[in-house]
Parts: C-alpha cells; structure tokens; sequence
C-alpha cells in the first residue's frame, strides 16, 4: 500500500475502511543473518538500509518495548548540520541530504520542515567562532550565512536584543535545517524495513549474548534464543548496560535530557533558534507550542525524568532571550536517557567481539543523526568496513587520542 492524495481521498469518501497496519508482528525465527538490537530511530533507520540498499533480506529488529518508546518518541525534532570538525560535519551533512528525500524515499509523511536553525552571536569572541564553523560547514557542502544584527532583527524582532548582559549582535544560519515530526520518522522506518522484509519483534528484550571462542552467535531474549550471523547494538541510553551483557565496559555515560512544550500560541518562531549564552533551544510545533530545552542532568541516570534545576536554568534562558514568553504556560515536560560519550561525539564501529557491532554515544545529536546513522551502521554491517562519513567515529578513538571533541571540553560527558 502506497501512500498519495488520491488514496487520503478515496478513504475520506469511503469511511477509511481501507487502511492497513503500517507494519506486520511476527514471531522471531530461530535465526538471521544479522539482528538488530534497538527498536529506535536509529536500529529502525540501520534496518530499513540494510534491506533497501545493500539487499539484505533474513534481518530482525529486536524491541524490549513498542516502536516509539524510547528517545525516537520524545526529543524535540531538531534536524541540522552545523558543526564544526572534519569527524563531525560530513556526517551530519550526509545525514541533512538524507533528511531532504527521505518523505519520497520510504512514502510517509515525517513532516521534515526546512525552517532553518538561528544560532545567536552575543559577543565578538562568538562572531570569530561563528565564523569559522560557518566556513567549515561550506567547505563540507552545507550552507551557511553569517547574519549582522540588523538581518537578526528582521528575522525574529521579538528577541531581547539590548539585554545588558547578552546582547545580540548576529548570528549564524543554516537555512537548510529545520524539524522533523520524530514519530513519523519512526513509522516511516519501520514501514519501509517492513516492507523489505525486516521482521520487527516488539516486547522482546535482548537478556544476553551467546558468544562462543570470540565470536557471537546469537542473543538470548525474552521470547527464546535467536541465532545470528552478525548482531548490530544500537539502544541509547541503555548502551552500557547491554553491552555489559558482552562483557565489555563502553566509554559513555547515561545522562537524563528533558524537553518541554509550551500551551500553543499564534505562529511565532520561525525557526529553530539557540541562545548563544547558555543552553536554550526553541522551535515552534505545527500545534503552537513552543518546544525547548537546554542541558543535561549532571549526575547518570537511567531515568526517563528530570530535576528542577535544570528546568529553572531552561526557564531563565528562555526569559533572557524573549522576555516576551513570560506568561506562556508550560504545557508537558520529559525526559530522555542520553548516551554520553567522552568526548561528546558517536560511536560506530565493530567490537573485539567477531560479529558484534555498535552504534551509540550520540549525546544530543541522535534524532538529527538518525538517516546518517542507519546508513553508516548498515554500511558496517553489511560490508565490514565503515562509510566515508563515519571514519572517524571508532570505539578505540579515546586509546589512540583522535577524539572528535566539538565543544572542546575534554573527556568529561556531563559538559557536553
């Protein structure tokens, strides 16, 4: 069943008794040839990759829960490609142009909305920096333009542009990013692996790894063992506590990351907009609210949950920027687990273990990694050797000191 205007049509005329479920479930084989352990954005996107681009047709997506449970289902649906270093911004421009046929490619509306990201200069020191992650980002295809004040205040004049402390003095925008409806990017992949043949398990919870003289051969589950030529890990948040299950220590840590949506208001924001003087991101939902957040929890957590001071710190941001949001009540918050690496940056690469592969680390940049990463990890697994884009992102980076550290923090994942 394909997706068009003419069939929204026929089942509006015909009382919509034409619809089918976007996927099957059934119950796991005793075997495949790869499996895939993580029903979210980025295990669904790895599957729908392996099975459309590189043919690969005996492959099962494991999910402990249903599709949409975890992150893929509550982040705040920002797609860019604005970073800065050479193990970085490939990538994630990859993942951009990904993002721009993606609707076409696997026919389901993701709602992708190209309304740019704004990201605010509040200093000179800031325009240099700006400046020069601009030009990196030209260099690696992306677009970027360095706006003045005055093109700023055109833009979005609701802002608090003579704050004492961080006035605004320009900004850097990509007029390529935007959005993405996040459930829809998950329905999407699931129907379009689905269609290719991929069995999607839910409710089925990997408990372990059979591994056998170095090599995997399968995983134990809550619905039996289920055999395995190669087994791609790709759970978030839950990285270290499944890899633990394969007896290896990953160099990330689990943080809380909550978002939040405000009531709805009139068309606002025009885009996705960040604070360039602390961390505070807003764009606007096709409803009105205004969707936000800002850092992570510091201490690890597995919780999917957050604590006042982080609120109050997303709040004042918020306030500093656009005074104007003040009275604006806040609608839901919640919370996210976060897989942070030490250096801020992901991780997609084979393990010691012979036929065991990860994907993760991916701090805040998941759901905007989300194309990109499926096709890189399929790119693993299918051929054994990474994509173009994802050279960089090896497990053993941290041992050989080729970190992709963006921020410049250090190896400290709470700062990232």
């Amino acid at each position: 069943m394909r997706f068009s205007g003419f069939r929204v049509f026929k089942e509006a005329v015909t009382g919509h008794k034409g619809w089918k479920p976007l996927w099957r479930n059934p119950d796991p084989k005793p075997a495949y040839d790869i499996v895939i352990v993580g029903g979210g954005g980025h295990g669904l996107a790895t599957a729908y990759y392996l099975a459309k681009v590189f043919g690969q047709a005996r492959v099962a997506l494991l999910e402990r829960g249903w599709l949409g449970s975890g992150n893929v289902g509550r982040n705040t649906t920002i797609i860019r490609s604005n970073y800065l270093l050479p193990g970085n911004q490939p990538f994630y421009e990859f993942s951009m142009k990904l993002w721009e046929g993606l609707e076409q490619d696997f026919n389901l509306n993701a709602m992708v909305s190209q309304r740019g990201i704004l990201n605010l200069i509040h200093t000179d020191a800031q325009r240099d920096a700006y400046r020069r992650r601009g030009n990196a980002m030209i260099l690696s295809g992306a677009d970027a333009v360095l706006l003045n004040r005055d093109q700023v205040r055109e833009m979005a004049p609701f802002l608090n542009f003579d704050n004492a402390r961080f006035p605004i003095k320009g900004g850097l925008l990509q007029p390529r990013a935007g959005t993405a409806r996040h459930d829809g990017v998950a329905w999407g992949f699931a129907r379009g692996a689905d269609l290719g043949g991929v069995d999607i398990i839910q409710n089925c919870e990997v408990t372990g790894f059979r591994i056998e003289q170095g090599r995997v051969k399968g995983v134990e589950t809550s619905r039996g063992y289920i055999g395995a030529g190669k087994v791609g890990v790709a759970v978030a948040g839950s990285s270290s506590r499944v890899m633990s299950k394969a007896g290896m220590r990953l160099p990330i840590e689990s943080h809380g990351l909550q978002a939040f949506v405000s009531e709805g208001l009139k068309p606002t924001i025009p885009g996705v907009i960040t604070f360039g003087a602390g961390h505070f991101y807003v764009s606007q939902s096709d409803k009105g609210g205004l969707v936000f957040g800002g850092d992570i929890e510091t201490y690890k957590s597995y919780a999917q949950r957050g604590g006042l001071p982080v609120i109050e710190d997303v709040v004042e941001g918020g306030m500093a920027l656009m005074p104007m949001i003040g009275r604006t009540r806040l609608l839901r918050a919640w919370g996210g687990v976060a897989d942070m690496s030490m250096d801020g940056s992901p991780i997609i690469d084979r393990t010691p273990v012979d036929g065991l592969y990860f994907n993760g680390g991916w701090s805040y940049g998941g759901f905007k990694a989300t194309p990109a990463s499926g096709y890189c990890f399929a790119h693993l697994l299918a051929t054994d050797t990474p994509h173009d884009t994802a050279k960089a992102m090896r497990l053993d980076r941290f041992e050989r000191g080729y970190v992709i550290d963006e921020k410049g923090v250090g190896a400290s994942p709470n700062l990232h």
